[in-house]
């Protein structure tokens, strides 16, 4: 037979976390004016709140102690999917956003283990941006590239119309209504330096290269750019430096 998982309560959580406090000369006390855990060592006061697993309500629990306190902690046991995964890293930089501590107990066979995984200390916000440069220049450069809003936002399970998509649709435009051309010409027409990547690739089959250095559209593409009017309206009306085919 199976042996049932034991069910765990916010009480078991106390124990380990008292000895660890305890250990470094705190005099730690239970269930003080509501708050779960508190410590105190020289002044220094700890406010620490015990939950079975990280919610909203113990965010917003924690952040309410922070009025009496900046070292507050939130303790939880460890949780049963990976501290590698995505959604943890998320978690834990909203926690550090919040400048709160993080305990982790871990409950093993013989003995109960707790690890501080988060110091409560301020967030430095010009710190992040600068980490994530990069990341905000992808951004800006995705919103330059786009030429319509052709997407909604909160939208789930839909296909994204992407700047790279946009670029293909034009490609496959000027190919369908100017005939054969070759990447120079088409990047004279304004499609940009990734002109030569986006025909070697030909992600979407929209085009089909006749010879060395020219490309005409698929009947493939011909169809499948109907399905996006406003963008092909929205190239219709651009001015194009240079709308002669090769020759």
């Amino acid at each position: 037979m199976t042996q049932k998982k034991e069910k765990r309560l916010e009480s078991d959580l106390y124990k380990p976390i008292q000895k660890h406090f305890t250990q470094l000369g705190y005099e730690v006390y239970g269930e003080v004016n509501d708050c779960d855990i508190t410590a105190l060592k020289d002044n220094e006061l700890i406010i620490i709140e015990l939950k079975l697993r990280l919610n909203v309500d113990l965010l917003i629990q924690a952040t309410k102690r922070q009025k009496l306190t900046n070292q507050v902690y939130i303790a939880i046991p460890k949780p049963n999917y990976s501290l590698f995964s995505r959604k943890w890293k998320d978690l834990c930089h909203l926690i550090r956003r919040l400048e709160l501590g993080l305990i982790i107990v871990t409950f093993l066979k013989s003995s109960t283990r707790m690890d501080i995984a988060i110091t409560p200390k301020p967030f430095d916000r010009k710190k992040s941006m600068q980490q994530n440069k990069k990341k905000r220049e992808k951004l800006l450069k995705e919103m330059e590239g786009r030429h319509v809003s052709h997407n909604i936002g909160g939208s789930n399970q839909t296909k994204i119309m992407t700047a790279y998509k946009e670029n293909c649709i034009q490609i496959a435009y000027y190919l369908e209504n100017y005939g054969p051309l070759s990447p120079k010409a088409l990047r004279e027409m304004g499609t940009g330096d990734k002109t030569l990547p986006i025909l070697n690739n030909n992600y979407y089959g929209w085009y089909e290269r006749i010879e060395r250095g020219k490309y005409m559209i698929s009947d493939k593409g011909i169809s499948e750019i109907k399905e996006h009017p406003e963008i092909l309206q929205y190239f219709s009306e651009q001015a194009i430096p240079n709308k002669k085919s090769d020759s």
